[in-house]
């Protein structure tokens, strides 16, 4: 059956409209996708504050940077696979430069009949890596906004937000969406023995799980991390502390999220300790 609740990428558009009428200097770049990010109402309602360069990813990020730079609030919309032929531009002219880029990452995951080759796999571990950069993932439709809202009100270096192709799950979006404390994340539940540490839209499958689990008497913590860098430390080292086991969920490669968690855990000597 249909779903009727909005895609992520309408979510993304229709709230970066709302952003873009309570701040003038908020403007939009897409590479050749309009329609595909969301950006065509926005550049049909702002036509002088939304541009479209190509199909040059390198030329949107360089461009982006120095809309950035000269005092504007940019949101470089393109999709994770896209935006891999613009890397060395996203490094040398936006985060070596700590200028304040918003990237809305769409096709952020698996993309179904979209093909392997738009499969946003590597977005996480090449922005994480890199210095100055926000990198978050929505968990659901309130929390994309969520996300939106903040990107647009983050001014001290770049920012990142990736989401999925396809439909959310059917919350409640708020009217007037909040920003998120950088670097915080939730927990969604409280359990005990397993905690499971989930980054971006996988969490519904995470709850699904638990209910299975829950049937044989497996009650795990259910964390939403909200933020691959930087990670919430406090948060982490709790789930860790306070478990016998601790699992990262994300949809990404290798390299990605779970890897900067082992780190953190690496660096915090809690792996000696006998956690799995």
């Amino acid at each position: 059956a249909k779903s009727n609740a909005p895609s992520y990428t309408n979510v993304f558009a229709e709230v970066l409209l709302k952003e873009a009428a309570r701040d003038p200097k908020i403007c939009a770049v897409t590479a050749a996708m309009p329609d595909g990010t969301g950006l065509a109402r926005f550049m049909e309602r702002y036509t002088s504050r939304c541009f479209d360069v190509g199909i040059a990813e390198q030329h949107a990020v360089t461009f982006s940077a120095v809309l950035a730079a000269g005092g504007l609030r940019p949101f470089c919309a393109i999709y994770s696979t896209f935006l891999q032929r613009g890397y060395d531009q996203v490094v040398h002219d936006v985060a070596i430069q700590r200028l304040p880029v918003r990237f809305a990452i769409d096709r952020a995951g698996l993309v179904g009949a979209d093909g392997a080759t738009h499969a946003g796999s590597f977005d996480i571990g090449f922005m994480a890596n890199l210095p100055g950069m926000v990198v978050m993932a929505a968990a659901d439709e309130a929390e994309l906004a969520r996300m939106v809202v903040t990107a647009a009100r983050h001014d001290e270096g770049p920012i990142a937000f990736r989401f999925p192709r396809g439909e959310g799950v059917g919350v409640d979006i708020p009217a007037d969406a909040e920003p998120l404390e950088i670097g915080k994340g939730r927990i969604v539940r409280e359990g005990k023995g397993v905690a499971i540490l989930s980054f971006g839209t996988r969490l519904q499958e995470v709850e699904i799980a638990c209910e299975a689990l829950g049937a044989k008497g497996i009650t795990p913590t259910v964390a939403d991390a909200r933020f691959a860098k930087p990670l919430d430390r406090e948060m982490i080292l709790r789930l860790a502390d306070e478990h016998d086991a601790l699992i990262t969920i994300e949809e990404g490669a290798v390299g990605g999220f779970g890897s900067h968690v082992a780190q953190l855990l690496a660096d915090e000597g809690v792996v000696d300790r006998g956690l799995k």
